[in-house]
Order: structure tokens, then sequence, then C-alpha cells
């Protein structure tokens, strides 16, 4: 016969049902989380039995009762979820430390402890949290009578009690968290540490002044303003929590569009890679292209993400001829009309490539068009001037500049000069005009290394260093 068989012979509540829940909701308690809810069970007890023996009272009960409901009421409808809901923090935490700072550490025990009777948890997580929150509220209020007990009285007196028993209450509050999250085996105690001290940091500032004003009012004017003031103070310190929470999905959605940043130039590398692998003359012309097109774009003055897009683009314009029938790329010599004609579709391929990924769909049609010509004369479409996007203009200088300055199997690289009297010649025909001028001026200052395309900063763009003699041993040769 098993445990059901005899729990089935007891008649308590005459549903054995009872026991089951009552085991089931001791499953997961560990032998170091029972270990550590006997330990809060005992202090909490502790404070509450030493605190009357030295003479510590609750205050005013019918203040103290009040304030408990609207702990509780806060707690059970007020509760906010910070880094994806790995977190919660309620607004209870105004009435809680209020009666700390008013009347004392066994009215904050009370209070703090009331708060947490309505949450939503099973029984062991709920009696795990009235301990807790009668010890931080033991710990607030001790720390506010310990500071009144020093200062001479006034509000400056009610300030600094506010401000300590804030910290000490989400201190201790941190304490307990980062103790149970490491128990639980949900993670690391640091890790919890490292979500909760912005919260701490941003929350005492806040909640002093208001709880100081709070006493002041509730002792210097009547009892009676509470009501008129806790409205006010609970729905101030919901909105404050919601916009906390606001600034950190802004900053993970920062995070985010960096690392999206960051995938998508890995990808873009590793196209690259796989094309340089292949067409080995023009290996690293990409590279040089992406360092040059950001160059030209921030010489022009275009916002700091319109030149990061330009140096994508610039990575990317030829991907298209991985797509190109296997010899075309290779071919020594000069191409006939048909196999140039085959040639020119790199720009078409490559715009349909990347149209099917999301993150390249607004690069697509620069890759389309970094062929046309300012007179209309280019391909695909033939369109002219401005119809030209800017920065398919833009690397239409910059791909013509390197083609230009590189070793090709049918001549020799140019040197930096004639390419760049090449491009002054070409302006209002082939090139846009303010492209060109920016891309002198910055010739006109730069180094030999630069101006053919070498050199960490063109390696760097790719995260590699491959060389024509890597590639191919024959190319220098050739």
């Amino acid at each position: 016969m098993g445990l059901t068989d005899n729990v089935k012979l007891i008649p308590l509540l005459g549903d054995a049902q009872v026991f089951r829940r009552i085991r089931a909701a001791f499953e997961d308690v560990t032998p170091p989380v029972a270990a550590y809810l006997v330990a809060v069970a005992i202090a909490t007890v502790a404070t509450a039995v030493a605190l009357p023996i030295a003479g510590v009272g609750v205050g005013t009960p019918a203040a103290v009762a009040a304030l408990a409901l609207v702990a509780a009421v806060s707690e059970w409808r007020g509760r906010i979820a910070l880094k994806g809901n790995r977190f919660t923090v309620s607004v209870s935490l105004f009435p809680s430390i209020f009666a700390a700072v008013l009347f004392g550490p066994l009215a904050g025990m009370v209070v703090f402890g009331a708060s947490a009777l309505v949450l939503r948890l099973p029984v062991v997580g709920r009696f795990a949290y009235v301990c807790n929150r009668g010890l931080i509220g033991a710990a607030a209020g001790g720390t506010a009578a310990l500071v009144s007990g020093v200062m001479s009285g006034g509000p400056g007196e009610i300030v600094a009690a506010s401000s300590a028993a804030a910290l000490a209450a989400e201190a201790v509050d941190a304490c307990f968290t980062c103790l149970t999250y490491s128990l639980r085996r949900i993670g690391r105690w640091t890790d919890a540490a490292r979500d909760l001290v912005p919260v701490i940091a941003t929350s005492v500032p806040f909640y002093s002044p208001v709880v100081a004003v709070l006493v002041l009012a509730y002792r210097d004017v009547s009892p009676w303003t509470l009501p008129l003031f806790f409205a006010p103070a609970l729905a101030a310190q919901r909105w404050f929590l919601l916009y906390q929470e606001q600034r950190r999905l802004a900053s993970d959605l920062r995070d985010v569009n960096a690392q999206l940043k960051s995938a998508n130039l890995s990808f873009a590398k590793g196209l690259i890679a796989t094309l340089d692998a292949r067409d080995w003359y023009t290996a690293g012309h990409s590279a040089a292209v992406a360092v040059y097109a950001f160059d030209i774009a921030e010489r022009m003055g275009l916002p700091r993400e319109t030149c990061e897009i330009a140096e994508l683009c610039g990575l990317v314009h030829d991907i298209g001829k991985i797509g190109l029938a296997p010899g075309l790329l290779e071919k020594p010599g000069a191409l006939t009309l048909d196999e140039r004609k085959e040639m020119q579709r790199h720009s078409e391929i490559g715009e349909m490539i990347l149209r099917k990924v999301d993150t390249y769909t607004d690069i697509a049609p620069v890759v389309r068009h970094h062929h046309e010509r300012i007179d209309g004369q280019g391909y695909p479409d033939g369109i002219a001037g401005e119809e030209i996007p800017l920065l398919a203009r833009i690397i239409a200088v910059a791909d013509a500049y390197n083609a230009m300055t590189s070793n090709r199997p049918y001549r020799d690289a140019m040197p930096s000069r004639v390419a760049r009297l090449r491009l002054a010649q070409a302006v209002e025909t082939q090139f846009d005009t303010a492209v060109v001028a920016a891309f002198e001026a910055i010739l006109a200052g730069a180094d030999e290394e630069y101006r053919v395309g070498r050199g960490d900063r063109f390696q760097e763009v790719t995260g590699h260093t491959t060389t024509l003699e890597d590639l191919h041993p024959l190319a220098a040769s050739a």
C-alpha cells in the first residue's frame, strides 16, 4: 500500500487532495531553502518578541492598521515587472517606509509584513515573503530611529531618517532577493545584484523627500492629511517605476540594435570572404570600397548612421558576383561582349540576394544601382542624376577608384594621381561632382598606403588579412 492509499484513509476535511496540495507546495523546497526559511522565521519571531520587551510600541494602532491595508492593496494592484518579469517592484514601499519612520520598527514590521500577505504565491513563497518583509520593516524602522536619535529634530531629521529608512529597506530587500535567487538556483546572486542596484540608486532619492513630506504633514499639520497625500504619492511612485522600466527597455533596445548591427556586419563579412576566395584578383576590393564609402559619406556631412550604412553597402556591393557563371570571374583575359553583359548582371543578382534578408532590404537598391551613371548611360536601369540613390553614387566613385588602383588580369594598377584625374574627368557624366570633390579632398591629405587601399584599417573591415599571395600563389606574378 503506497503513501497515496494511506492518505485516502484519513478523513480530514473528507478530501485527500488537501494533503496532495500541501505536499506539492513543499516539493521544490531543497535543504538549503528549508534552512533559509527556518532561519528567517526564527529571526522574524525573535525580532517581533524582542521589540515589545525593549519598550518599542506599535504606535497608533488605527493608523498602523490603515497603513497595513493600504500596503496590502498597493501590493495586490501595483506590482511592476522589471527585467523581463525576473523581478517585480511594488508600490507598497511608500506606506511601509512611512510607517517605519513615523511609528518605529514594530509598526514597520506589521505594515511591511501585511503587504506580503496578498502575494499570489504558493504557501512557502508567501511565508518567506512575510518573514522577509517583517525583517525589512524592522531594519527600516530601526535605522530611522537611530538617525532620529542622533539628530536635534526638525525637518532635517525627518528627511535624514526617511532617506536612511528607504536605503535600509531597499538594501536589505536586495540582499534577501540575491540570496533567494542563488538558493533557488535561478542564477548567480551577482546577476540579481547587478539588476537591483540601479533600482535602489534611483528609488531612494525619489522615496525619501516624499516620505519626509508625508511624515511632517502627519506630525505637524494633522493625521487627516494622510488620505489627501497618499493617493497622489502612490500614483507618483507607480509612474516613477514605469518610467524606470521604460528607460531600461530603451537601454535593452539599444543593446539589441547593437547586437543586430554586429550580426549584420558578421553576415556581410562571411559573404565577402566567400567572394574573395573565388575572385582572388579582387580580394580585398570590397573592404577598400567600404572604407572609402564611409569616409566619403562622413566628409559630405552625412549622419553617422548613414556613414555606417555606406560602409556596409561598400562591403556587399559586389556580392552578386557569387551568382555568376563558373569561370567568368576567374578568366585571365579581357571579356567578350556576351561575357561583359553577363558580368553586368551582378548588380541585379546582388539586389535579389540582399532583398531576401530582412535587415538588408534598404541596402539592396544601393547595390542594384552602384553602376548607374549621372548621364543615364549606366546599368541595369539607365537612371540618371538624382534618381540614383546618394549612397549608390558614393559607392560608384569608391568602386571605380579602387578598381583603377588595383591590379587586374588585363592591366596593371594605375597610380593614384592618374585614377584621381580620371575621376575628375568623368564628373557630371559618370560620377556625381560632390562625391568626387569629397573623395579628392580625402585623398589629397592621405598617405600612399591609404590611397592604394592597404593598411590595418582596410583589414579590420573584413576581419582578415587575406592577400593575393594567400589566395593564389601565382597572383603576384600574374
